[in-house]
């Protein structure tokens, strides 16, 4: 508990907020690097999952090969993007090496939100006269959805923890807190360090869950829904 109390009384000190090494500083350094690398990784991931899991083909390969990259550690990648040019290039090495990281859950639980839907619903849809892209975004898409925001959760979570590993090159975030405590020795502010990224982790995890509650396209009116539900069975 000694540490603990001494964490916080860390963490409740205005002194180590302030300034370009303070808290606050780092914070935004972490949520810059964590958003920008998931931001990109969605827009790599999603819409090849989506596409491949409408067409029913390619996407357990492609899945297969970004699977393999989890068994590839991100310090090791972002140690080899130091090597490289790249290491003059500030935040980059670290947000390439955190998207090669989110990418495999993103595109997983895409691909198989867009494969698991029950194919006679999809056949009564197009029973109805639904073309293509109304099968995809009136059908698949929102039958996909829990899967998506599930692989969307997981991979938000697992960025926002990982980016601490950009202080072992030198750059910012919220672990150049805690690597600048094990360099002078102080576990309180090793300790503080990471329960402010702990707290990072869950405070996206809930934002992201009540996103989920509020954008869900299945959570609409109960009549909506039982006429739309008697439409496809008829049709069927």
């Amino acid at each position: 508990m000694g540490v603990l109390a001494d964490a916080w009384t860390w963490l409740t000190t205005g002194s180590n907020w302030d300034g370009e090494s303070g808290a606050w500083h780092r914070l935004g350094e972490h949520v810059y690097v964590s958003g920008v690398a998931l931001l990109l990784a969605c827009a790599i991931a999603l819409p090849i999952a989506l596409w491949l899991g409408h067409l029913g083909k390619g996407g357990a390969l492609a899945v297969n090969v970004s699977n393999a990259g989890r068994a590839i550690p991100v310090f090791a990648v972002l140690a080899l993007f130091m090597l490289t040019p790249l290491r003059t290039a500030g935040y980059a090495p670290t947000i390439i090496a955190l998207v090669l990281f989110a990418v495999p859950p993103l595109l997983t639980n895409a691909y198989v939100g867009m494969r698991e839907v029950d194919r006679a619903v999809l056949e009564a849809a197009r029973g109805m006269g639904m073309s293509g892209w109304q099968l995809f975004f009136r059908v698949e898409l929102p039958l996909a959805y829990p899967l998506l925001m599930t692989g969307l959760r997981s991979a938000a979570v697992q960025v926002v923890a990982t980016a601490t590993i950009a202080s072992m090159v030198g750059q910012g975030g919220l672990g150049r807190i805690i690597t600048a405590g094990f360099n002078t020795y102080n576990t309180p502010q090793v300790v503080a360090g990471a329960l402010l990224a702990a707290g990072l982790a869950l405070l996206v995890e809930g934002a992201l869950v009540v996103a989920d509650r509020l954008c869900n396209p299945l959570r609409k009116p109960v009549a909506s829904r039982r006429k739309e539900s008697g439409r496809v069975t008829a049709a069927a």
